[in-house]
């Protein structure tokens, strides 16, 4: 099965409203491409900019995170249907940063990917270990429960069109990359698990990226692995080369 490839942009909390629309002017023609998905996945406050300057081109816009209520007395939060309502097509959920940080966890991090589903936006759901799991050996154990979790109360139909981007922590904006055949080896044991939650067609049609200092130069052979459908990247969505990386055949 032919999957097609998705090369997302994190720009996490980078550009003013008006540094983000510059920045798209600049990229559009740099990631003109008929042959993959291509989206900007960008700070809540750039969103509707983002989605003004991106008309007519070849982008989607998404949003780096999605709180699992409807609405109410959660200051600060934003919620699916504000996403919708500006046309937003997908949303980053369990970035290894919004664990760390905000101290989100496998359970709510399935909660929000259930919400996402209710309404429309597919999700992009991130999972990866940190150097001491892949240092004591347990790295594919580790993320085989982000999965399990992550996936709960999803359906097969639903779990088709979603998206799961793995990154290994270690190698998120160090410079680090996992190696060609560290990054393939996860993510076929992704979809190995996926298939074991589901079926073999759900595996084989689930979308999996690679994520961690991706860049021009690592690109091509990274994306020709046989599970391996696309990028996550950030640092590199930033800059013009984020051009090469969405062109990289």
């Amino acid at each position: 099965m032919a999957r097609r490839k998705i090369i997302a942009g994190n720009w996490k909390m980078n550009k003013t409203p008006s540094e983000a629309v510059a920045l798209v002017n600049e990229l559009k023609p740099l990631v003109a491409c008929d042959d993959v998905d291509v989206v900007f996945c960008v700070p809540a406050i750039d969103i509707i900019p983002v989605m003004e300057a991106a008309k007519g081109s070849n982008i989607q816009v998404g949003a780096e995170n999605m709180y699992y209520e409807e609405s109410g007395a959660y200051t600060g939060e934003i919620s699916p249907a504000m996403l919708t309502d500006v046309g937003v097509k997908y949303v980053v959920l369990g970035h290894s940063e919004r664990r760390e940080y905000f101290a989100e966890t496998n359970e709510t991090v399935n909660k929000k990917v259930l919400k996402a589903f209710e309404h429309g936006i597919t999700p992009i759901m991130c999972c990866g270990e940190t150097l001491d799991q892949r240092e004591q050996g347990v790295t594919i154990d580790f993320i085989r429960q982000q999965i399990k979790v992550g996936l709960q109360n999803v359906t097969a139909d639903q779990a088709k069109t979603m998206v799961i981007a793995y990154e290994p922590i270690w190698a998120i904006g160090t410079g680090k990359v996992a190696t060609t055949e560290q990054a393939q080896e996860v993510c076929a044991a992704i979809r190995a698990c996926v298939g074991e939650i589901y079926d073999e067609a759900t595996a084989q049609a689930i979308r999996i990226q690679y994520g961690g200092s991706v860049s021009a130069a690592s690109a091509p052979e990274l994306f020709a692995q046989n599970d391996i459908d696309g990028g996550l990247v950030g640092g590199a969505a930033l800059k013009p080369d984020f051009g090469k990386i969405v062109n990289y055949k």
